[in-house]
């Protein structure tokens, strides 16, 4: 009973969102609301499970997301996302300029949610296609699908920061991790791949997108632009292992270990990212605080939905699902990474939402963690993620901003985007599970 409760839930769930196009969140809430009670849960049972999940869920992510939407937004509108690109350029010049391309979506991707990130790189990419003479989409994917990546397998973004919370992975180990598997990934999907699709030449009207040039002059220095950008990546990599080698006790320990916290890196990053790319470049601090509250609005979504995701893995918790189905699968004879990448995949093709796959198996894979010290759940968060991005198609919100901008069909869109975001799925899956074997 409890597996066909589970199997009726995520069909209700991939029926509400994807059919009746209903909000996410109360997609969630519902579907919460439903399973609870068909599991013999009494009504205030049900209520306190779902408040229980939302507030455990978000918890610290609200922080770390929060803040991350701040300090994207500070790297794309001072214009920090275009220095990172034109130095990058510059280093690997015109012939081996996809690579360029890849490193430049991969280290603006990590501070920078995917949509917004691909409204920034979008203009460089038509520029940088206008100036070097190459083909459009050997320009575009080697960018996107560095973008693409991070989203899907790096905190600070809310889908792997949120599923590495509920696993208890430790996010900088992670990062760490999900850089090395990030690295063939990137390369497979983006540069090579890319090489492939010169034949596609869209058409791309300027005016309609608006697209606004920024002098050069005007941009932040190349130095400041990858520090801040960089920052999270490198408070978030250095300080748990320094933390390690201090003298527990000491004054330097304690402050090693209060940046250490993911959240503290953030706010950390913010600070110096509205001092460097906003007040010490002449704007009014009311301009810049304009700024985070905007992004504060655009993460809001995310935060809903992760919440919502919260209470259904919390209904599974307490209606005794989650331990029944860890149960069924430990007689399972599959490697556990394997199985929590074919869940993921399969509801991200179902659903659409990467984010939605992705915590949506947490909830189901939770027991395979929980007392079984063989699984490393930062693998396994690394392993959702990239079953998440698997072979987005015409339910996905990303394929469809792909399609329009590019004024592709869905025909070339299916044979462009959504084969990339295979390749990244896939490719990252092996990584994962080659990276299982010496870790």
């Amino acid at each position: 009973m409890p597996l066909l409760l589970t199997f009726l839930g995520i069909l209700a769930l991939v029926f509400l969102i994807a059919f009746v196009k209903i909000d996410t969140f109360i997609s969630f809430v519902l579907v919460s609301l439903a399973i609870g009670l068909a599991s013999g849960m009494d009504v205030a049972a049900v209520g306190k499970s779902i408040q229980t999940g939302i507030g455990g869920t978000l918890g610290e992510l609200v922080l770390i997301v929060g803040f991350g939407a701040m300090l994207g937004r500070l790297v794309a509108e001072s214009g920090a996302a275009m220095r990172i690109t034109n130095v990058l350029i510059k280093i690997f010049g015109v012939k081996n300029l996809r690579w360029g391309l890849a490193l430049a979506g991969f280290i603006i991707g990590i501070p920078l949610f995917y949509n917004a990130g691909f409204i920034i790189v979008f203009p460089l990419i038509v520029t940088i296609t206008a100036s070097s003479g190459l083909p459009m989409m050997t320009v575009a994917v080697p960018m996107l699908a560095a973008l693409s990546v991070a989203h899907g397998y790096l905190p600070p973004h809310p889908s792997p920061a949120a599923i590495a919370g509920q696993l208890g992975a430790n996010i900088g180990r992670t990062l760490i991790y999900g850089i090395i598997v990030s690295i063939p990934a990137i390369v497979i999907a983006g540069p090579i791949f890319g090489k492939t699709l010169s034949k596609y030449q869209p058409k791309i009207d300027r005016d309609l997108f608006k697209i606004r040039e920024i002098p050069d002059h005007e941009l932040p220095g190349a130095g400041i632009s990858f520090f801040v950008a960089l920052l999270p990546v490198l408070l978030l990599t250095l300080t748990g292992p320094l933390k390690s080698v201090l003298p527990a006790g000491s004054v330097l320990h304690q402050v090693v270990t209060l940046l250490a916290e993911p959240y503290i890196g953030m706010l950390l990053s913010v600070l110096v990212a509205v001092y460097t790319l906003g007040i010490r470049r002449g704007q009014t601090m009311k301009v810049v605080m304009k700024d985070l509250e905007e992004a504060i609005k655009a993460a809001s979504p995310v935060l809903l939905v992760i919440a919502g995701a919260g209470a259904l893995k919390q209904i599974f918790i307490d209606s005794g699902t989650s331990k029944y189905i860890g149960f069924m699968l430990q007689g399972v004879d599959i490697s556990p990474l394997l199985l929590g990448w074919g869940i993921a995949a399969v509801i991200r093709v179902c659903v659409g939402s990467a984010t939605v796959a992705g915590l949506t198996t947490v909830g189901i894979i939770l027991p395979l963690i929980q007392g079984n010290p063989n699984i490393k759940p930062e693998l396994m968060v690394l392993a959702i993620g990239s079953g998440s991005l698997m072979m987005s198609h015409l339910n996905d919100g990303g394929f469809w901003l792909f399609k329009e901008y590019f004024n592709l069909s869905i025909k070339e869109t299916l044979q462009t985007w959504t084969v990339m975001e295979t390749i990244v799925s896939i490719v990252g899956l092996l990584g994962v599970l080659a990276l299982n074997l010496v870790v």
